[in-house]
């Protein structure tokens, strides 16, 4: 299954979410300032949201409905969207890199980024899951470094 870069379904808002978000933490410069932040959890989320916000704008949700959906302010949705904050700055680039083709995360995310479609309460539930589980990978391998 092909990355969509303007998703239609929410399927396909997941899988460019999980792109977004697995390409921008293993870019090499990302992987060194989350390693020397000392408040890298923060950091993580950050990133999460911002790749959630853009996956979501780029389906054509408003920043009121992001918001709602992600449990966030719409300033912040739009800062992010708009690449003002940092992580939404390295999102935006994560993105036009996967579009441009010079990134690809396929191996990272595997095939099947999601089986089912589900309500938005669980569609949220199973995101903050497996955000909780790259955080757990992503100090594991920082601890390594």
């Amino acid at each position: 299954m092909k990355l969509n870069f303007n998703p239609v379904t929410k399927e396909e808002i997941h899988r460019l979410e999980t792109a977004l978000l697995v390409g921008t933490l293993f870019r090499k410069e990302v992987l060194e300032e989350v390693r020397n932040s000392s408040e890298r959890l923060t950091w993580v989320d950050s990133l999460a949201v911002a790749a959630g916000a853009l996956a979501r704008a780029k389906a054509g949700m408003t920043a009121s409905e992001i918001a709602e959906e992600l449990g966030r302010t719409e300033t912040t949705i739009r800062e992010h969207v708009k690449g003002e904050t940092k992580a939404g700055k390295l999102v935006n680039e994560t993105y036009e890199l996967l579009k441009e083709g010079k990134l690809s995360v396929e191996g990272l995310i595997g095939e099947d980024v999601t089986t089912t479609t589900t309500t938005s309460d669980e569609k949220l539930k199973e995101i903050k899951k497996e955000l909780e589980e790259v955080k757990r990978k992503l100090e594991s391998v920082i601890q390594k470094l």
